[in-house]
């Protein structure tokens, strides 16, 4: 299908859940993650209204920042590896991978301005998973006061591969709760107003429960994965 038939479909489905919710759609933002499709289909995205874009590897995102006309709002939210922050950090909006000191410490000295960061929590205690406890949150938040040229904007999950929508839910509620204990801390240096969880196949959920990014790859831009 076209990008376009596709958003179309996933923003009826996210009012619905703002529906169910008492929301406004208004507060979601759609993150087309391109990370297995080409600059084409990314720019294909731009084309139907996609303002967001995400991706996973410094690689990636290098290539279609060369090969794409528009200028989107980028989202670095794979795994960040300290030694390639300086190859991203002057072409995104947001990263939604902070999950350690070492790389606050290189994002803080790479950039002349503040970078809009996400701390990434592991919510489901997978192992699998990267990111921070969440007993382990708030404790981090406090030193980040330290770097100037950084900003808490939100929060990151991604939640268990699991046909137990109760499992998701708590997983999303657990992340709106540390939400809510960081903003009531009226803390200066990171407002914490977004909250980036759901994907493809839990989005509507992560809406429901408060989302306010929903980082979606498959049911938006497919999967052309020989590309890379």
């Amino acid at each position: 299908m076209k990008v376009r038939e596709n958003l179309e479909v996933i923003q009826n489905q996210i009012a619905d859940a703002c529906n169910k919710a008492g929301r406004n759609p208004e507060e979601i933002k759609i993150i087309a993650v391109t990370k297995y499709v080409s600059p084409e289909r990314a720019q294909e995205a731009i084309d139907a209204g996609v303002i967001h874009l995400g991706e996973n590897r410094d690689e990636g995102l290098l290539d279609k920042i060369g090969q794409i006309e528009d200028r989107p709002v980028w989202h670095f939210i794979g795994t960040l590896q300290t030694r390639k922050v300086k190859n991203i950090i002057e072409h995104v909006t947001y990263i939604h991978s902070l999950d350690r000191l070492s790389l606050a410490k290189e994002i803080n000295k790479r950039s002349d301005s503040k970078v809009r960061c996400l701390i990434q929590v592991n919510a489901s205690g997978e192992e699998s998973k990267h990111g921070l406890k969440p007993d382990d949150v708030i404790g981090f938040v406090q030193e980040l006061k330290q770097f100037s040229n950084i900003e808490i904007s939100g929060l990151m999950t991604m939640a268990p591969l699991t046909e137990d929508e109760q499992l998701i839910r708590d997983c999303f509620r657990t992340m709106k709760r540390l939400q809510a204990d960081i903003q009531s801390r009226k803390l200066e240096f990171a407002p914490c107003n977004e909250l980036s969880m759901g994907m493809s196949n839990d989005f509507q959920i992560a809406v429901e429960e408060g989302s306010t990014m929903v980082r979606i790859g498959t049911a938006l831009v497919g999967n052309e994965s020989e590309v890379h």
